[in-house]
């Protein structure tokens, strides 16, 4: 894989943090073998009361690839239909950990984002699949903060 995000990374805007960035430190315990992981180990900017990785409160950045590449199958030879089209699914998850109620223990809160790639479109309409790619990750950079906000206050 070729993801290897400079770090620090620049945060989102949100509501009441400034300039918030997250120093990423490799993690060679990644989930499995087709991912590669990142751990928070600095916060930089203003954000009250936010914790780097630890053990028990995780602030990690994985990044997955599909275990088995799929490919494109054979057209008909009748009709020339390639009727079953397979999927790479790629995955972006975020973990951090989370204090529900005072005195507890720290839970588990996860952003995951799922590219889900027809075979073939990797090869035959890659403008495409990078426009893709370029809108979903735009739009969440510019509405970062409303998407914050949407978590507390249940608005879309």
């Amino acid at each position: 894989m070729s993801i290897a995000p400079s770090s620090p990374v620049t945060g989102g805007a949100q509501t009441s943090f400034t300039s918030p960035t997250y120093t990423l430190v490799s993690d060679n315990a990644a989930p499995n073998a087709n991912s590669v992981q990142w751990a928070v180990s600095a916060i930089g900017g203003t954000q009250a009361g936010v914790t780097t990785h630890t053990v028990s409160s995780p602030f990690t950045l994985t990044v997955e690839r599909p275990a088995n590449f799929r490919l494109l199958g054979t057209p008909n030879p009748v009709t020339g239909v390639i009727s079953n089209v397979p999927y790479n699914i790629y995955k972006i998850r975020v973990r951090k950990g989370v204090t529900p109620a005072s005195g507890q223990s720290p839970r588990v809160a996860l952003a995951e984002l799922f590219l889900k790639i027809p075979a073939g479109a990797d090869s035959y309409d890659a403008a495409n699949i990078k426009a893709m790619c370029s809108l979903a990750i735009g739009s969440i950079w510019a509405e970062s903060a409303d998407v914050g906000q949407a978590m507390q206050d249940g608005l879309i």
